[in-house]
């Protein structure tokens, strides 16, 4: 078939259906052996396209901070970015970014773009994945996929934050699409899956079956010991309610928020991260002074 003068150009720039812009960030941490142990290292790192991270941090002794960067500030039409951590057994790390991630409008083309990430955990390892909010602008074609794996005896805290639109701006998520899928395993079981397809101002967007009208949820995962019924208690006195809920089932605790304030949304995770951190982790909440900047 004879290409258009306009589908040469397409061809010729990078635009179309095949457009695409990978990268990915691969990261392994492991303690220090015994006796002389204390810290967590960064000890594989391999990485292409625009992802990267800042130095190790130590704020709080042996617990590895990273701040993972992605310089071109959020993801255009073909943009595809992979993201793996591995923590080693007795590893103890936290991951956050240094502001909000952005998935932008897409293309004439309508080519999708997304971020997948793999986080895996081994036995007795101690992982934290806590990136801030993701916003998904109007027409975007999104897709974002979490999976954590976690051996038996790991422990985990995580959470995945969205903003339809730029509500303070009255720009609404009127249009475009989200595919979002979380994803919990221990020892190979599955113990948490959630999927969201969602089209801008469809009915799931619209109906109390859905998000109600909601332009701002989040999800926080925590799968470790002292998911006890005096935590939920506490976690449940200390988050407003409706916009917050807290269940646990099959040893994995789920803290939900959905409205329409994200600074609302985020302070509420913050909160419950400074309650869950010393049950399930037995250290103080010490937040990443990236947060504070």
């Amino acid at each position: 078939m004879t290409q258009t003068p306009a589908q040469a150009l397409q061809a010729s720039s990078g635009y179309g259906q095949k457009r695409s812009w990978p990268a990915h960030l691969r990261l392994r941490l492991e303690a220090d052996p015994a006796p002389a142990g204390g810290k967590t290292r960064l000890k594989g790192l391999d990485f292409a396209g625009p992802l990267r991270i800042q130095r190790p941090f130590y704020p709080e002794g042996g617990t590895c901070h990273l701040y993972l960067l992605h310089p071109p500030g959020g993801l255009v039409s073909g943009d595809r970015l992979a993201i793996e951590v591995t923590a080693e057994p007795g590893g103890q790390a936290l991951l956050t970014t240094p502001s909000a991630g952005k998935i932008y409008g897409r293309d004439s083309a309508g080519v999708a773009q997304g971020q997948q990430v793999l986080l895996r955990a081994g036995e007795g390892a101690e992982l934290e994945w806590l990136p801030q909010e993701t916003i998904v602008y109007r027409g975007a074609n999104g897709v974002l996929d979490t999976k954590i794996e976690l051996a038996e005896g790991a422990r985990f805290i995580g959470w995945d934050l969205v903003c339809l639109g730029r509500p303070a701006g009255e720009q609404w998520f009127d249009q475009g699409h989200l595919t979002q899928r979380l994803q919990l395993h221990r020892a190979g079981r599955l113990l948490f899956n959630e999927r969201l397809c969602l089209e801008g101002g469809d009915w799931l967007h619209r109906d109390q079956v859905g998000l109600n009208g909601g332009c701002v949820f989040g999800t926080l995962m925590a799968a470790g010991p002292g998911l006890d019924e005096a935590l939920i208690t506490a976690l449940r006195e200390v988050l407003p309610s409706p916009d917050f809920t807290v269940t646990e089932r099959l040893g994995v605790l789920l803290v939900r928020y959905l409205g329409t304030d994200m600074n609302a949304c985020r302070d509420g995770m913050w909160r419950a991260w400074g309650l869950l951190r010393p049950a399930v982790l037995g250290r103080p909440a010490v937040i990443p002074r990236i947060w504070l900047t």
